[in-house]
């Protein structure tokens, strides 16, 4: 009897924490990551990658002490140009082949404003780990899918140096610049299911 009196408590002590966390899976068939950089100092290139998977923890109490993990798959990359697309496979770029994936770890998240955030991490690519700051727009209000999940969604974005990940190749033009830009805008579209609850624990026996 004091057994199951003693985890009955446990669990109600731990309930109120439970409510206001809460799992939410990157739904990969409908996010994306998107990037530009300037080419031949004139116009903008835009590429994007798929395959992006992740998992954001959410504290709804208070939201700073979120975690994000995220993981975009490098050889997606996708410039609507397919021998542009293999030389950046190749190890001029991004060396997909020995660095397939470029990965996101969040180390602090603040508050930047109504319905905004700014999330501070890790990010990996090309073998090489640097800290960014994503601008976060979200989350957005939940809602129920006709199939019962629920979701929501943020859009993130932030600006990055190439060369500071490994990325230096470049061409050096007769009219002066280069062929192609250092700095790269990185925009994330993320959509979110959220994970259902874990089943309570079953009370110890007597």
């Amino acid at each position: 009897m004091k057994t199951t009196l003693k985890s009955a408590i446990a669990l109600l002590v731990a309930l109120p924490s439970l409510a206001l966390a809460s799992t939410w899976d990157v739904d990969t068939a409908h996010s994306g990551a998107e990037f530009s950089v300037k080419h031949m100092m004139v116009t903008n290139v835009k590429g994007s990658f798929g395959n992006v998977k992740g998992t954001i923890n959410l504290d709804d109490k208070d939201i700073t002490k979120s975690t994000v993990e995220a993981t975009i798959d490098a050889t997606t990359i996708n410039t609507n140009n397919a021998k542009r697309d293999e030389h950046l496979k190749a190890p001029d770029f991004f060396d997909t082949a020995k660095f397939p994936t470029i990965t996101f770890k969040s180390t602090k998240v603040e508050k930047a404003g109504e319905g905004k955030l700014k999330v501070t991490g890790n990010l990996t690519m090309h073998g090489v780990t640097k800290p960014v700051v994503l601008d976060v727009t979200g989350p957005t209000k939940e809602s129920k899918d006709p199939w019962g999940n629920t979701r929501t969604g943020v859009e993130a974005t932030t600006k990055l140096n190439r060369k500071d990940f490994g990325l230096t190749y470049n061409q050096a033009l007769e009219t002066g610049g280069v062929a192609v830009g250092e700095e790269v805008t990185v925009n994330l579209d993320l959509a979110l299911t959220k994970k259902a609850d874990a089943a309570a624990p079953a009370p110890a026996k007597k």
